[in-house]
This record gives C-alpha cells, structure tokens and sequence, in this order.
C-alpha cells in the first residue's frame, strides 16, 4: 500500500523558516510529479509548489522567492524550504505525488495526511 507521510510542519514566527519533508513509501513502478498544497480555513486547496521528475519547478506567485521545491527521486522524497513565512501562510499543507503503480496502470494521485503549518505575527 502506498503512503506518503509529511513531516517538519510547526509553528513559527513571521520572518523565520520551515522545511518540510515528504516519503513515499510502498510498491510502485514510477513517480512523476511531486508537489505541495495547503488549504487555509475556510478556503479551498490551492498548489504551492510543484516539480516534476526532470526537476522543472512551478511556483504560486505568493511564495516565489520566498519557498523552495526539491526532490530525492532515488528515495521516493519531496521537500519544501520555506522562507520569510507570513501570517498568510499558515495552513495545513499536504504532500501530493503522481504515481504508477505498474507499466500497466496509468498514474493516480496519492496524497499525504498533512501537516499544519502556524506562522504567529
């Protein structure tokens, strides 16, 4: 069974930073893009980052400059360095990674538990 387990969520103040951490771990064949999204209360799930398995990165225009993707492929891992946190970024923020089970299935979208994430001003 495949399971993506986030950790490095917390609370921080403004200005300070975190770094999440996301393994995948199960049976798998493949894994294409891997990415991070957050939802705020009382607002949807929006994309913070993505990058793909040839290291091509997509940032939301909120945390350019300010937070960073990068990913182990040969240990199945995704992170987030996240810099000069605000206020507007607390969240609970979810791992997402597009995998391949085997040659024969095409790829699905496993997500993790999520992680909450509490910056204080």
């Amino acid at each position: 069974q495949v399971q993506l387990v986030e950790s490095g969520g917390g609370l921080v103040q403004a200005g300070g930073s975190l770094k999440l951490s996301c393994a995948v771990s199960g049976s798998i064949f493949t894994i294409n893009a891997m990415g991070w999204y957050r939802q705020a209360p009382g607002k949807s799930r929006e994309l913070v980052a993505v990058i793909t398995r040839g290291g091509s990165t997509t940032y939301a225009d909120s945390v350019k400059g300010r937070f960073t993707i990068s990913r182990d492929t040969a240990n199945n891992a995704v992170y987030l360095q996240m810099n000069s946190l605000n206020p507007e970024d607390t969240a609970v923020y979810y791992c997402n990674a597009k995998i391949r089970l085997s040659p024969l299935f095409s790829e699905r979208d496993y997500w993790g538990q999520g992680t909450q994430v509490t910056v204080s001003s």
